[in-house]
């Protein structure tokens, strides 16, 4: 779908849920890459934004408080970002599988540029690569002091098992924007990319008909590529108030090395 504004996937997203919920629409996929923007989940402790409202206005960051599962994390160009609007029933009503999908189908991109990327349990929800050896994961639990980089992260929010938000993987993603938060909260692990790791993932356009295949994979379903609004005239509804546009401070790119 382009480049498109975080407030905007947001209200399209919540239509879609609506329309799901419904039945006016089937399951659908936005595949999309937003303008640089912070956005704070359920869980997220604003401690874990290093930037005040000025700095992030100087820098051209928008800001959102989302009702996604999750800390905090930043989406930029150079950033595939897909949103799943699924309905889980009859029989995926398991959260944690929907996250597992989610993670393998991260997985299966990583290994299309050899890598070993995986899955680690408790508060690191997401895909990790570890940097010393990105070919193969050799340790599980890591060893003491191993060099993660997350290259997928995942949350999401579910109504009536109807599915929102999803996964951002990293391409050719400016790292140093990450410095301007404690990603996830996770301060001991840093964050990596394709990019990072000496592999060309080409332009996120085409990196995102390289996503549909990995999703029949793990959905056993047949995903047809289509461009244009996702929803129909008449299944346009209005927005529920529970998951309503998230509040917004909005304001290219370049990004410090550090926050000074």
């Amino acid at each position: 779908m382009g480049r498109i504004a975080y407030g905007e996937a947001h209200a399209l997203q919540q239509e879609l849920v609506n329309a799901r919920i419904a039945k006016t629409i089937g399951d659908t996929l936005l595949l999309l890459e937003h303008p640089p923007v912070i956005t704070m989940g359920r869980g997220a402790k604003m401690h874990n934004v290093l930037l005040d409202a000025g700095a992030r206005a100087k820098l051209g960051i928008d800001f959102h408080e989302t009702g996604r599962g999750g800390d905090v994390t930043f989406h930029g160009p150079g950033q595939i970002v897909a949103y799943p609007i699924l309905d889980l029933k009859p029989d995926r009503c398991d959260v944690r599988r929907y996250v597992r999908d989610l993670g393998s189908i991260m997985i299966g991109l990583a290994a299309d540029f050899g890598l070993g990327a995986r899955m680690m349990d408790g508060k690191y929800i997401g895909v990790w690569v570890d940097l010393d050896r990105p070919q193969a994961w050799e340790d599980d639990p890591p060893a003491r002091g191993a060099r993660l980089g997350k290259i997928g992260a995942i949350g999401v929010r579910l109504s009536r098992w109807v599915t929102m938000h999803g996964f951002a993987f990293n391409l050719s993603t400016d790292l140093n924007a990450f410095r301007l938060i404690v990603p996830c909260g996770i301060q001991e692990y840093g964050v990596t990319s394709l990019a990072a790791l000496g592999k060309n993932g080409g332009s996120v356009e085409a990196f995102a008909k390289a996503v549909l295949p990995h999703f029949e994979r793990v959905f056993d379903a047949d995903v047809t590529f289509a461009t244009g609004s996702p929803l129909p005239k008449d299944a346009k509804g209005e927005r529920a108030s529970e998951g309503a546009s998230p509040r917004s401070e909005h304001s290219q790119t370049g990004f410090p090395a550090s926050t000074g």
